[in-house]
């Protein structure tokens, strides 16, 4: 039969209707893409135009091969159906489009079959998705969809199943259709015989759906489809959670601060976020994983990190005149995130970890904070109570360098007795932080890390009352001028001092100095984790083969395990992990401290716990008998968690657990030593 488009349809041929429709389509579908596109381009500068190499690697195995996406094994395999089919299904629009002279004109004859193949392959992956997709939204609706429209996504896979359905039929209308490389198709022709009637409506069904999904990308969350491209592509590169310093000079270095040249911080206004971050507003495909992991939101704060994302893109939709004129919209971004869900945060980056296209979330936050703390310094009451206690804590660090306001000459006091190197040379600088410092249980943690230090026959030193907080709090606050110069100050002693190698039991510390130190100069210090440290003197032998009493189960802390990538070496320190929760590693839950939120007042509203009750809970639920942990700050709250359920599991550091250890093997060893002294006495 005739090939539909050029078939007369009235006084008008075919491919003049296919034009008009693609003409419309496609010119609404281009203007929404460039006014996006016009959007993030209002943006701040952001270099993102290094590492091509590792940028396409990314691509390769994060967006096209959706290695992120597949991480939820039934929703991911959904979606990655979907995708991949409509990869391999898209090139038919040059047949259909040109009457198939594309296939018979252009590609040459060895590889139209298996071009066909390809096709067909698509539309078939594609529709079982689109079936699986829809089944598991009806029949077997998740938790965070119930109660929530569905119209959108049902309409948007109603509609991809009207392509790739029809396509089959448009196949089968084709003289010669091959049983070989065109399956379906050719089912279709021997078992239905599909009319001309129906070939011909088949054809325009599939053209007019193709339209009108051209129409719904760009206003729906399906945007997602042309933003998540360059989304992965110009992702953030540092090691995650490092954040921008105030302003970088020519060198790729931090601008000391008696040179900073600046006239405003942070991020109030929709222009002041970089274009990069403003793509996320357009990539993210609202899949709600980010929410699902958020610990803010699961105890029921204001924050919950996809609303903020689409608050970034319906703002500018909303304000695009104005922003299009160079003008300041009259409400600001702080305003529409909220500074309630501003300050929930614990910048854990569950929500990074959780995103299948690389979107940031934490940044947008903390940079609000930034204008919030060091410029504008008001505060909504709905906050008030929740940052006055933050408040002092920053006028303690500025005044003594600790939290806890107490006075530095009292910060070596700890180790008095230990016979260690004090503000001296030494091969490894035990960074305490302020926890192990002046926390009384804590003290211990950094007592017994010496212990092991001593008992390896290290070289080990401490700072005493030179060491300084590293700044995580007060960056995370939004204090990022505090930072800087605690960061300067510890860096001139670390210089005069010729400290190289730094061992921290504070995942913060850790972060903080082996990671955002490098901006200012500190590239050159290898910075540790004790649980590194441990368990690299355990395998050289210089340590007994770890091993521990009873059941054990491990809290992944947030800047060790996901914003680190340490998951090992704790484990094997303390000799395996008997039992372990079921959010573990990566996926691990925040114990609620991190992002400055040890020293702010927590609120929660009936029906919902605290952060570290959540966690807990799901510690309790092990039943191990002892939960370890590697920061000082896991410590207290989780602690603190289990008393307020009841528990009586017990909370260690990794560092008291292996010293435990090697003290009960010495008794050992020294029982053993005076039996044969008693015995030959006895004789």
């Amino acid at each position: 039969m005739e090939h539909p488009l050029l078939m007369d349809y009235g006084p008008l041929p075919g491919w003049v209707l296919l034009a008009l429709l693609g003409l419309i389509s496609g010119s609404f579908f281009g203007y929404q893409v460039y006014k996006a596109t016009r959007l993030v381009m209002k943006g701040s500068p952001d270099n993102r135009f290094d590492n091509w190499g590792k940028r396409i690697l990314e691509v390769i195995t994060g967006w096209l091969g959706q290695k992120r996406v597949l991480e939820d094994k039934i929703a991911g395999g959904i979606h990655v159906l979907m995708f991949w089919g409509f990869l391999m299904l898209s090139t038919d629009m040059f047949d259909l489009a040109t009457a198939n002279w594309f296939s018979h004109n252009v590609l040459p004859d060895f590889l139209r079959g298996p071009w066909n193949l390809i096709v067909e392959t698509g539309y078939t992956i594609a529709l079982i998705g689109c079936m699986a997709a829809l089944f598991r939204r009806v029949v077997f609706t998740p938790d965070k969809l119930k109660g929530k429209s569905q119209l959108e996504g049902n309409a948007i896979l109603l509609l991809i199943m009207t392509i790739t359905v029809t396509s089959f039929f448009v196949e089968a209308g084709e003289e010669g259709v091959s049983s070989t490389w065109e399956p379906i198709g050719a089912w279709v022709a021997n078992t239905i015989v599909p009319t001309s009637a129906l070939v011909v409506s088949a054809y325009w069904l599939h053209m007019l759906a193709i339209s009108t999904f051209l129409f719904l990308i760009p206003v729906s969350k399906h945007m997602h489809l042309v933003m998540a491209f360059p989304n992965v592509f110009f992702h953030d590169m540092r090691p995650m959670a490092t954040m921008e310093p105030l302003q970088m000079g020519d060198n790729g270095k931090a601008v000391l601060l008696d040179e900073l040249d600046i006239e405003s911080f942070g991020s109030a206004n929709y222009t002041d976020f970089s274009w990069r971050s403003l793509i996320d507003g357009w990539a993210c495909t609202s899949c709600a994983r980010c929410q699902d992991v958020c610990p803010a939101h699961a105890s029921g704060k204001a924050l919950n990190p996809m609303e903020i994302i689409h608050d970034v893109r319906n703002y500018a939709n909303e304000n695009y005149s104005t922003l299009m004129a160079g003008e300041t919209p009259e409400e600001d971004m702080i305003a529409r995130f909220g500074e309630d869900a501003i300050w929930a945060c614990t910048t854990c980056h569950a929500c990074v970890e959780a995103c299948p296209i690389y979107i940031d979330h934490v940044p947008k936050l903390t940079d609000a904070r930034r204008h919030l703390m060091m410029e504008r310094m008001e505060f909504d009451e709905k906050v008030e109570d929740t940052i006055m206690p933050l408040m002092a804590t920053i006028e303690n660090l500025e005044s003594d360098s600790n939290p806890y306001g107490l006075p530095s000459h009292e910060r070596g006091d700890w180790a008095a007795d230990l016979d260690i190197k004090v503000g001296e040379p030494a091969e490894y600088i035990y960074f305490a932080g302020c926890a192990a410092s002046f926390d009384e249980r804590n003290k211990k943690v950094a007592r017994d890390t010496i212990s092991v230090m001593k008992e390896a026959g290290l070289d080990v030193g401490i700072l005493g009352m030179q060491e300084g907080c590293s700044g995580d709090a007060a960056r995370r606050a939004g204090n990022e001028y505090l930072f800087q110069m605690l960061a300067e100050t510890n860096l001139a002693t670390f210089e005069e001092i010729g400290v190289k190698k730094i061992v921290a039991s504070c995942p913060h510390c850790f972060h903080t100095l082996g990671k955002e130190y490098k901006d200012y100069g500190g590239e050159d210090i290898e910075v540790m984790h004790h649980s590194q440290l441990i368990n690299h003197l355990q395998l050289e032998g210089k340590l007994p083969d770890p091993s521990h009493d009873g059941k054990v189960t491990y809290h992944d802390p947030c800047y060790l395990g996901r914003i680190g990538g340490e998951l090992d070496a704790p484990r094997n320190a303390i000799g395996g992990v008997d039992i372990e929760t079921e959010r573990t590693g990566k996926n691990s839950f925040c114990c609620g401290a991190g992002g400055a939120q040890m020293w702010m007042e927590e609120h929660v509203d009936d029906g919902y716990d605290r952060v570290n009750v959540i966690r807990s809970k799901e510690l309790a639920q092990t039943g191990a008998d002892t939960v370890a942990v590697g920061c000082p700050f896991c410590s207290t709250m989780i602690t603190d968690g289990l008393s307020a359920i009841g528990s009586e599991m017990e909370v260690k550091d990794i560092a008291e657990l292996v010293w435990e250890q090697i003290k009960a093997n010495d008794m050992v060893i020294e029982a053993k030593k005076t039996k044969p002294a008693e015995a030959s006495e006895a004789a």
